[in-house]
């Protein structure tokens, strides 16, 4: 799975009493770096301006109408210092375009051996004047870790990878569309959010009630087309030998009334309430449903938790690899930054481990067939979650304090022995008791989302300093 490709504006810097040649190779080189790391560049052109640099008020109406005329586009801006650079205009050619997009300023260091007049750069102190003058425009900006990077160096390769996250998640979380399957389970108050915090960030949820959903099932035959598409697509995608083909029925039926639901209702994520009203009264748990739909990168979170779809799909925007949602379950032995992840479960089938004889399989939910009997729990996909760097997310609404609250951090899926049922993996944090004790100090969730990617600082970025959410990235 490849995450998508991200459009960014180019805006290449320039100040006339330094050596504007410096522009031409500047931008040259910027944009195949760029291109490279997987961008699509939208930049002036030679023929526009200066070396298709920005100096006066005319450059930057012309770079701010070319960038208008993208804006459907357009996911970031660059902005490029091969020597001091004009902050005015770069300030005013964003602010003219009217994009809303992340922005990332690089300045290209000077060398001891060319500090003469003909190739002495400033873009060191450039970088300070172009961020102090998007600071008074109240344009938000990402830097480099380093202050001055060159544009082939290996930190600004990451810095490239961080922010093509941080684009992603926040074009895909503007306007994000979830929906609400069923009434939270009454005994899970840890689920609770506030659904018009939720749409003042610009994300909307349209909520289903069960009973409704069970009545377009009801109407489906069993060798309805949509029905035995389905059932097809389920036998293909996991193991299912254990599973009666009644229960497979039931999935089938359940899930393609929930597809056609999100297709009519425009949705990219779900949040469902998995337990016991299905059980009890349809049949089957919606696991493998979900686990399906979050393998398609349309992220399905377990006990209505809203929040917790929230987090999925931002790990998924800005890797674009599957997310699943888990408990933070246990401990592991006495290692103190070492735990236990587990659900019962809905994971994705791209996490899980692909060795032989390890494979995820199909199979009833052992926590509540004491309850409502192993008969009606068919439809977990269980397994172990493969070894791998990951990365997690909570975002919660904090409606004490009236934020969007979250943390973030990465770490790694481990090898270590463990013996248990459902979908679970080792994980190993370093400081691993800081973080949870911030988490229940700060009142979050035990569900947490998890991907099978290095992209803690990218997301970060997106959520706190595109978003305004108040963010802890746990290094």
């Amino acid at each position: 799975m490849e995450a998508k490709q991200v459009t960014v504006g180019l805006i290449v810097g320039n100040r006339g009493f330094f050596p504007s040649h410096l522009c031409e190779a500047g931008r040259r080189d910027m944009i195949a770096v760029l291109e490279k790391a997987g961008f699509r560049v939208i930049a002036l052109t030679p023929g526009d301006t200066t070396h298709g640099s920005i100096e006066s008020l005319g450059d930057a109406r012309k770079c701010a109408a070319l960038f208008d005329a993208h804006r459907a586009e357009i996911g970031g801006i660059v902005v490029t210092l091969p020597n001091f650079g004009d902050e005015r205009a770069i300030a005013n050619a964003i602010r003219w375009s009217g994009l809303r997009v992340p922005v990332l300023v690089q300045a290209t260091p000077d060398r001891p051996g060319t500090m003469t007049i003909q190739d002495r750069r400033d873009s060191f102190c450039g970088k300070m004047s172009a961020c102090n003058n998007l600071r008074q425009y109240g344009i938000p900006y990402t830097l480099t870790r380093n202050h001055t990077s060159a544009p082939d160096s290996e930190s600004f390769a990451a810095d490239l990878r961080d922010f093509a996250a941080t684009c992603r998640v926040l074009s895909g979380l503007r306007n994000l569309r979830i929906g609400s399957l069923g009434a939270r389970p009454a005994a899970f108050n840890t689920v609770r959010y506030s659904e018009k915090m939720l749409e003042r960030a610009g994300i909307s949820v349209e909520s289903l009630d069960l009973f409704e959903l069970f009545g377009w099932v009801n109407k489906m035959k069993d060798d309805d087309a949509a029905v035995a598409a389905k059932l097809a697509e389920i036998r293909a995608y996991v193991k299912s030998d254990k599973v009666p083909v009644a229960s497979l029925v039931k999935m089938a039926k359940f899930g393609a009334a929930v597809e056609k639901w999100m297709r009519d209702k425009e949705l990219s994520a779900t949040a469902i309430q998995c337990w016991t009203a299905m059980e009890e009264f349809f049949g089957v748990v919606p696991c493998t449903c979900m686990s399906m739909m979050s393998n398609r990168l349309l992220p399905s979170a377990c006990e209505v938790d809203i929040m917790g779809t929230v987090s999925m799909q931002a790990l998924a925007l800005a890797s674009g690899r599957p997310s699943a949602l888990v408990d933070w379950n246990n401990n592991y032995g006495d290692d103190p930054d070492k735990g236990v992840i587990f659900h019962c479960s809905n994971l994705p089938k791209d996490v899980f481990s692909c060795e032989a004889g390890q494979e995820a399989e199909m199979d009833y939910q052992e926590i509540i067939a004491g309850t409502v009997g192993k008969e009606n729990t068919f439809g977990t996909v269980v397994g172990r979650v493969r070894k791998s760097p990951f990365t997690y997310l909570r975002v919660s609404t904090d409606e004490e304090r009236g934020v969007m609250a979250a943390y973030t951090g990465e770490g790694d899926l481990t090898d270590d022995p463990l013996e248990t049922f459902g979908g679970f993996g080792v994980v190993r944090i370093p400081r691993l008791q800081e973080l949870l004790r911030l988490i229940c100090m700060n009142g979050f969730e035990h569900h947490v989302a998890v991907n099978l990617s290095a992209t803690a600082r990218g997301v970060r970025e997106a959520l706190d300093r595109y978003l305004g959410w108040q963010v802890h990235l746990h290094e």
